[in-house]
């Protein structure tokens, strides 16, 4: 078949965790937004959802960490985090080791790509999926991009990433859906935890809902950690979305700051 459905959305851990501690209005227009972008991706039947993320070391240390890695689970668990803390109640997540080992091996054509049939889901992917996927009855092949431990890969690999993702997408007959999950501007696990850089934010999410590769590939890292914080370094998960959507303009759906979530609030659609 090819790519059906495709959008980014924000995964920090206070979206649930302190979602009791927002204003109502921010709770209630944000997670609304998430339960539109739920229905826009069932809409679209889909057979799978790829999750692009980034974790925060939950299973990749500085011992071991791929650029790129994609499940290969029969199944997976998730939230690693203490339930009670995120909000998610932990529970067993399908995968589909046919479909994302013919993905993979498509994808290593282009891009070298590390696999795992063993993962642990923590925020990165339970809190999207929690409003997604809320049943958890859709199979889910997580791909993790490192955000997390430099040298990290350069903006035009996640680009590249994202077009081998899309070419395998392409030759493969299952519906697949596509979700890129990440910052914006946010210093998480810092002094600055819940600073929110709104101009640098709208830049950028302008710069993603036109699809406009020579803009988004010209952020460096040293500026993005001096006006994102390094938690903006999670734009490679945005860029990997748009690279399997060239030629594709997107919508900002949502997009709000919200400091007790400890970042820029963000639902985006793909228009293709």
């Amino acid at each position: 078949m090819s790519l059906v459905f495709a959008g980014v959305c924000s995964h920090a851990p206070g979206i649930t965790g302190r979602a009791h501690m927002a204003d109502p209005d921010d709770k209630a227009t944000f997670h609304a937004a998430f339960d539109e972008m739920r229905v826009a991706l069932e809409a679209t039947k889909p057979d799978a959802l790829i999750v692009i993320a980034a974790e925060h070391f939950a299973n990749f240390f500085m011992d071991n960490m791929p650029a790129y890695c994609m499940g290969m689970g029969q199944e997976y668990h998730g939230p690693i985090e203490d339930p009670d803390w995120l909000g998610i109640a932990r529970t067993t997540i399908p995968g589909n080791p046919d479909l994302s080992q013919r993905i993979i091996q498509t994808v290593q054509q282009d891009v070298d790509l590390a696999y795992a049939e063993e993962w642990k889901f923590d925020h990165g992917i339970s809190v999207p999926l929690n409003f997604l996927t809320p049943r958890y009855d859709l199979d889910i092949i997580p791909v993790n991009i490192n955000c997390q431990g430099p040298p990290l890969t350069p903006l035009h690999r996640a680009w590249k990433f994202g077009e081998a993702l899309r070419k395998a997408c392409d030759a493969v007959p299952e519906r697949i859906a596509i979700v890129g999950t990440g910052g914006i501007s946010h210093w998480p696990a810092t002094p600055d935890s819940g600073k929110i850089n709104v101009a640098w934010d709208k830049a950028f999410l302008d710069e993603w809902q036109a699809n406009d590769k020579d803009a988004m590939l010209r952020y460096t890292d040293a500026e993005t950690l001096r006006d994102a914080g390094q938690g903006g370094f999670e734009i490679r998960t945005f860029i990997a979305v748009s690279g399997a959507t060239a030629g594709s303009t997107a919508k900002v759906h949502y997009y709000r700051p919200i400091p007790i979530f400890a970042v820029g609030c963000t639902v985006g659609i793909v228009e293709l």
